[in-house]
């Protein structure tokens, strides 16, 4: 029988992977947004307004659901984590209050004009409202990231009476793992977006719609995956650096290692059996991880082994969800690269994308929440099992009133309540998609507000 702790982490991650699907698409398509408002307001062709107004649709649904994920998840912050802000809420209270002051409020003032107000106001406070939305998503993403990275590598405090306090903001902010994990959470946004953008344009256009618009917003999410997805790569190996500084147990469970050597194989395939502390029916090429985690073939890279502690109780993550974690997101991102380049190389050579590389981009459409979700698991699991590294433990912080029962059915209600979101949620974007294909394709006029206010905006002689 799973213990309320267990539940409780379950329940949460179940929250938060839900939660991070659509700030990982707000916060870099806001950006695309606005690229295709300046093509239009630089050139003015028709079709980057026609991209602008399919995709803002597809923001504020996003946004939508980002907001209201969001605020179910901080609930749980009281209601089964009381530990948390009892002994941590020093500083992670302001941190959140800077996101809901400097982000959230920033991006709810502007976005009804973003999303209403092309025949309301001038075209440049529309542009400038695309702006100030997208610094915002940008803005949130910051604080929280900020906070999360806190709680994996503290640094700034000191701790009284078992209560953790602030003793230097600039050292919280900017601890050691911050600027890693922004830099690699931005740019997983921004391949989630441009995959999901080349996707639903590529569906549009294998359905008969060859309009401007799918052009343009297929051509911009190729190009842009293609050229985020290095940067990534290298971003990735930077932050993994980072995290063998300062996590070296996570790093050990991501790559299988159990033992502290050098020559250290990189691990391909295994099935890692933390009972026996081995990796069965392995697959590894030699010295590979030395390799990449020191830069040395013969490099020493930490055990597993090394988190036991003389009674025999385990002070590292649990293996296996590390080690699959680990392994798909890479295993994914190895695939934006062969799809995004080979895709840019096609559409540098014909302006056509061909019926292959429209059912690939079709099929890697929502390849970038895979991503973004199996490498969140990898960091969050593999932080186990201290909730603030060092300072306070997963089991500290759960709470001791709610039973396992208790959690089981708030569990069981948020799992069923989410998986009815998530289908709506996919539904209505080839919804809006296949209505955009249908309009573009029998030459109808489209009817919603938001696309009714874009014909206007281009008519007016300011746009």
């Amino acid at each position: 029988m799973m213990d309320a702790l267990l539940l409780s982490r379950i329940q949460f991650g179940a929250n938060i992977t839900f939660h991070i699907l659509f700030p990982t698409i707000t916060i870099a398509l806001g950006w695309v947004l606005l690229f295709f408002k300046l093509r239009f307001d630089a050139t003015g062709d028709e079709r980057w307004m026609d991209a602008y107004r399919f995709f803002v649709k597809v923001f504020a649904l996003s946004f939508a659901l980002g907001v209201v994920s969001g605020i179910t998840m901080s609930f749980q912050f009281g209601t089964n984590w009381p530990g948390f802000m009892e002994r941590v809420g020093n500083v992670a209270g302001p941190l959140l209050a800077y996101e809901v002051l400097t982000a959230f409020f920033l991006e709810a003032t502007f976005l009804g004009i973003m999303l209403f107000g092309f025949r309301k106001v001038p075209n440049w406070l529309h542009t400038l409202a695309t702006v100030l939305v997208a610094f915002g998503t940008t803005m949130s993403a910051f604080w929280i990231l900020v906070l999360n990275s806190w709680m994996h590598t503290p640094a700034g405090y000191e701790v009284i009476d078992g209560v953790v306090h602030a003793t230097d903001w600039w050292a919280i902010v900017f601890n050691p793992s911050m600027p890693y994990r922004l830099v690699h959470m931005l740019l997983a946004s921004g391949l989630t977006v441009a995959f999901l953008v080349a996707g639903l344009s590529a569906w549009r256009w294998l359905r008969g719609d060859r309009s401007g618009g799918v052009v343009a917003g297929l051509r911009t999410g190729v190009f842009l995956a293609a050229a985020l997805i290095p940067l990534q790569i290298l971003a990735g190996d930077m932050h993994g650096l980072n995290t063998l500084e300062h996590q070296p147990a996570k790093v050990a469970a991501m790559e299988g290692n159990w033992e502290t050597r050098g020559n250290v194989p990189l691990v391909l395939f295994a099935l890692p059996d933390q009972e026996a502390r081995e990796n069965r029916f392995e697959i590894a090429i030699p010295n590979g991880a030395s390799l990449i985690l020191k830069h040395d073939p013969a490099g020493v890279v930490p055990g597993l082994n090394d988190f036991v502690a003389d009674d025999g109780t385990v002070e590292h993550p649990p293996v296996a969800p590390v080690f699959w974690g680990f392994r798909i997101m890479v295993g994914v991102g190895l695939l934006m690269l062969a799809v995004s380049w080979a895709g840019a190389w096609r559409l540098w050579k014909s302006d056509e994308p061909g019926t292959v590389l429209g059912l690939a981009l079709v099929a890697m459409t929502f390849s970038g929440w895979v991503a973004t979700i199996a490498g969140w698991y990898v960091t969050e699991i593999g932080r186990q099992p201290w909730l603030v590294t060092g300072v306070l433990s997963t089991a500290e912080a759960v709470t001791r009133t709610a039973g396992a029962g208790m959690v089981w059915t708030s569990l069981a209600m948020y799992l069923a309540l989410y998986v009815v979101l998530l289908a709506a949620y996919v539904g209505t974007l080839y919804h809006l998609a296949g209505k955009a294909t249908a309009a573009a394709t029998g030459r109808a006029a489209p009817t919603d507000p938001i696309a009714q206010g874009g014909e206007r905006l281009a008519a007016t002689p300011s746009a």
